[in-house]
């Protein structure tokens, strides 16, 4: 019988505790720009042997919920910005500097977010299954130390989430799912799961991935997320676009992702896209569920690529000609998450001009704003290419019109910058448009 009381007391506990519910050094939009089913999932068994890291409800965790940091809201106008580590884009500048030199540039570079008034900073902390903080799931990352699994010898999660709380920057942690290894150079350590699961690993255009049709695969990415989410005083978690890759080309045609076994072994009737969309709508639906369990005010965000569908294939898409992350290799149902409530904001990456013949910034703009509205509990944040200011946007205006423009859209509630190396170091005397719109 205090079996069944207990069980009932966890259940009572979660139900009071509910609330509503990157990408490459250089993003490929401009690359690929110009080349609703809803599947039901069956939802994934409690495992009574689960660590406190798996995907099992935890309900420890929220018996002591008073004691524990709460994340904080998301702002009412988003003012954030992107921290990459893969390749080193942004953080650290390169591998194996010393701690102190690692801690000094992180340091320096929330300096000149805070002065110029943003509130919130999106640090990348798993960019290829390794990760930023000690972890007995995935070893420390390449990017730190230029050695995977080797100690940087401090933890640089902690150290993060502390200098942003000390300047009264909420910080969102941003994992890449499903890439595993993006280059080369950037050997897998011993202990790396993929060593140990070679089943759980593709191989695509050089790269190594885990395989999105693996549910056990999708499970570890679950449970290394929740660990983060878990284990430290973060405000929120993030994902980026990546979860099948982009299409990778020979001779001008799209290399076939390698999964036609997995579809053999799972895809029970469904149609390729309708399976590979199923496995990514599963694993953002149980990463929800994973997180909520643990934290659950804690904010989940996801940053797709810009383009949901278009209208040639969907008359509610936008009216665009370009790479669609639903149909043309992402395979990411962004609509779903937002009907389902799985996600509590987005992110759109409009890393196009006004002018794009394909993708206009403002034709982009105006489809997301209606968009949500299928979810008001979800909010509108909207990605805009700072890289681009000053280079391949010829307009020395253009990032001032795109700012200006969400003035005219109430359901736009900030934006979020990509990224933040380009901000720091001023490009193009960016920090000056930027001081006009956040006082």
């Amino acid at each position: 019988m205090s079996k069944y009381i207990y069980l009932f007391l966890c259940s009572a506990l979660l139900c009071a505790c509910a609330v509503p519910s990157a990408r490459q050094s250089a993003p490929l939009t401009d690359q690929i720009q110009t080349t609703a089913t809803r599947p039901q999932e069956e939802k994934p068994a409690l495992n009574k042997k689960s660590s406190r890291y798996q995907t099992a409800l935890t309900p420890s965790v929220l018996e002591e919920e008073e004691a524990r940091y709460k994340a904080m809201p998301l702002p009412k106008e988003m003012r954030g910005i992107w921290i990459a580590s893969v390749e080193n884009t942004d953080w650290p500048s390169k591998p194996g500097l010393s701690a102190q030199q690692q801690r000094q540039e992180f340091t320096d570079m929330l300096d000149v977010v805070k002065k110029l008034h943003f509130n919130t900073v999106i640090v990348q902390v798993r960019p290829t299954a390794d990760t930023f903080w000690p972890s007995n799931l995935e070893p420390w990352s390449y990017y730190l130390t230029g050695k995977q699994g080797k100690n940087p010898g401090y933890d640089p999660l902690a150290f993060m989430v502390k200098e942003a709380h000390k300047r009264g920057l909420a910080i969102h942690a941003w994992f890449n799912p499903f890439r595993v290894q993006n280059n080369a150079k950037a050997a897998l350590s011993a202990t790396h799961p993929a060593k140990k699961h070679p089943d759980w690993i593709i191989t695509y255009g050089g790269k190594k991935y885990y395989n999105p049709a693996i549910p056990a695969a999708r499970k570890h990415a679950i449970a290394v997320i929740t660990q983060a989410a878990e284990k430290y005083d973060l405000d929120g978690i993030h994902l980026d676009d990546y979860f099948y890759p982009y299409p990778v080309k020979q001779k001008g045609k799209n290399v076939p992702f390698p999964d036609a076994a997995q579809y053999k072994k799972y895809g029970k009737g469904k149609n390729l896209a309708d399976w590979r969309r199923a496995n990514v709508n599963a694993f953002v639906r149980d990463l929800h569920q994973s997180i909520k369990a643990v934290k659950p005010e804690m904010p989940i965000g996801i940053s797709p690529f810009g383009v949901w569908r278009n209208q040639s294939k969907d008359p509610t898409g936008s009216p665009t000609r370009a790479f669609s992350a639903y149909d043309d290799g992402l395979y990411a149902d962004s609509r779903l998450w937002i009907e389902q409530g799985w996600i509590d904001y987005i992110v759109p990456q409009l890393y196009w001009h006004f002018a794009h013949r394909a993708a206009p910034y403002g034709t982009l703009l105006k489809w997301w704003s209606q968009e949500v509205k299928r979810n008001p509990n979800v909010k509108l944040y909207i990605g805009i290419a700072a890289y681009k200011h000053g280079t391949e946007w010829k307009d020395v205006n253009e990032l001032d019109k795109q700012l200006q423009a969400l003035k005219k859209y109430p359901n736009v509630s900030g934006t979020v910058f990509f990224s933040a190396i380009r901000i720091k170091n001023n490009q193009k005397n960016i920090q000056k448009i930027l001081k006009k719109y956040y006082k």
